[in-house]
């Protein structure tokens, strides 16, 4: 049956009943605890990813290595960030995968890649939430295309660390990426303040009650420094 389903994933469009890939769904269930076993369903899966099979086939094994991915199958996913088609579902399972081996598979594609694929990229290692790419993200709050700025400001402030509040407390974003910039320094304070991090979170919020600021961000900023001060 398992065969059949792999042999089905040749010619398989979203338009056909999915049951015929349901001997897949009942190996990745059966499989979990059996190490050996994951591992022999996992290298067909990322064989199969590698062959000329359609899209819709590559997008249904991008989805099963999310689930059953590890470091063994980061390379066969690396390879198709590069794709505008199959990027956004080479992340969706490279963002799941938690070997640090996808963390740093997305740090690498980041200078080789441009426009909207290097965003996605950005914004996948902020789901990650991975301290090791903070200094990557940092590194393109100065990026000329202002969009790759504002998103690495977004994506500092999705992994919501002190070392990413660090990062952005020393940077110099670029003159649009400030609003994201700052945005991302709340949203560190607020993380760390929910840590219990309260010192860090103050150094934060005293930063952004001063100097020309907007009103708004004066106010949230004042505001944290008031539940720090709750909280202590």
């Amino acid at each position: 049956m398992l065969d059949q389903a792999f042999a089905a994933l040749k010619t398989y469009d979203w338009g056909q009943d999915p049951k015929v890939l349901s001997p897949i769904d009942q190996a990745i269930v059966a499989t979990q605890g059996d190490t050996a076993a994951r591992q022999d369903l996992e290298q067909r899966l990322a064989a199969a990813l590698k062959t000329d099979i359609n899209f819709d086939a590559k997008q249904v094994l991008c989805r099963y290595l999310m689930i059953v991915g590890t470091a063994a199958s980061v390379t066969t996913l690396a390879d198709l960030l590069a794709d505008e088609k199959l990027s956004h579902m080479a992340r969706y399972a490279l963002e799941r995968i938690p070997a640090p081996e996808a963390g740093q598979a997305l740090r690498d594609s980041l200078s080789k890649l441009s426009g909207l694929l290097k965003i996605g990229v950005i914004s996948s290692l902020g789901v990650r939430q991975e301290d090791a790419s903070v200094s990557a993200l940092a590194a393109l709050l100065a990026d000329s295309d202002v969009a790759v700025a504002k998103a690495a400001a977004c994506g500092l402030g999705a992994i919501r660390s002190s070392v990413a509040a660090q990062a952005l407390s020393e940077s110099k974003p670029s003159e649009g990426a400030h609003a994201a910039a700052t945005d991302a320094k709340l949203a560190c304070a607020e993380s760390l303040l929910a840590d219990g991090n309260n010192k860090d979170a103050l150094v934060i919020y005293r930063s952004l009650a001063a100097g020309d600021q907007p009103k708004h961000v004066k106010l949230a900023a004042t505001r944290g420094m008031l539940a720090c001060a709750a909280t202590k």
